[in-house]
């Protein structure tokens, strides 16, 4: 098991290799667990989850949180066992990571829609960029293709016809109009808000932002549509999926509860995909 960048397990500090404690049968026979360990990006989902944990607790599941740091390690963490689900990333992301690294991980259910924001301490407007700009992206496929995207629709660059959809995904290469010369920096995910000081303006996931104390609203100066492919997700191993667990997560995640608390909480940062 590699050694995780952070790993904060949420609940009597219960170890990464514990497996969860057994509950009531299911319709099948088979015992259904009554405790779960669930992987997280730091952030936001932090907050949802204290919230999600006591709604499954009332119904008698109770859910340990390991708190990520990136967005690579919650997946192998997954696929190797160590976690029972995850609720970190949108399907793009997921399709991409079971592409390269050949994971088994299925969707089990909606989170969250965190609008990717281009965001700048030196401009408050895209006019105002300057020939040859550094402009910083993700250097993962899936968030990269969606910062690219997000450039296009701000009118920055133009890509290739027929990259940036339907499962293919754009690249710096595929870039053919780029009027003001704006010079593509690929970084981590991680590391975009701590790089945003010597870039001109760069592409921040939402988590991170809110992580570096980043406002959607006041420090971007472009937005992606809320209403766009990149819904969050539960996601869990495919023997797992149809099991009573599961459906208890995602009921706990989609409740009334958990729905009035990001609306109060982000007002529209970040809004429910369910």
């Amino acid at each position: 098991m590699k050694t995780w960048t952070r790993a904060l397990i949420v609940a009597l500090g219960v170890g990464i290799g514990v497996t969860g404690g057994m509950g009531s049968a299911s319709a099948q026979g088979a015992p259904d667990k009554s405790k779960i360990k669930v992987g997280i990006s730091a952030g936001n989902q932090e907050q949802i989850f204290d919230v999600v944990k006591k709604v499954a607790a009332r119904d008698g599941l109770t859910i340990d949180v390991v708190v990520f740091n990136d967005y690579l390690q919650p997946n192998e963490a997954l696929a190797s066992g160590d976690l029972d689900a995850n609720a970190f990333q949108h399907k793009p992301f997921l399709d991409s990571q079971i592409k390269t690294r050949g994971y088994k991980i299925v969707p089990a259910g909606l989170t969250i829609t965190a609008p990717l924001g281009i965001y700048s301490k030196k401009y408050h407007s895209i006019d105002q960029l300057p020939e040859g700009a550094r402009i910083g992206i993700q250097n993962d496929p899936s968030n990269g293709n969606r910062a690219l995207l997000l450039l296009q629709r701000a009118g920055l660059i133009k890509l290739k016809a027929g990259v940036g959809q339907n499962g293919v995904n754009a690249t710096p290469l595929d870039v053919v109009e780029n009027p003001r010369k704006l010079k593509l920096v690929e970084l981590d995910a991680a590391q975009l808000p701590r790089a945003l000081p010597d870039l001109a303006a760069a592409s921040i996931n939402n988590d991170y932002a809110y992580q570096a104390g980043l406002s959607l609203q006041k420090d971007t100066i472009a937005i992606e549509d809320a209403r766009g492919p990149y819904a969050n997700l539960i996601a869990t191993r495919p023997q797992d999926k149809e099991k009573p667990w599961v459906a208890r997560l995602v009921k706990a995640y989609q409740s009334d509860e958990v729905r009035n608390f990001i609306n109060t909480q982000f007002k529209g940062s970040i809004i429910p995909a369910f």
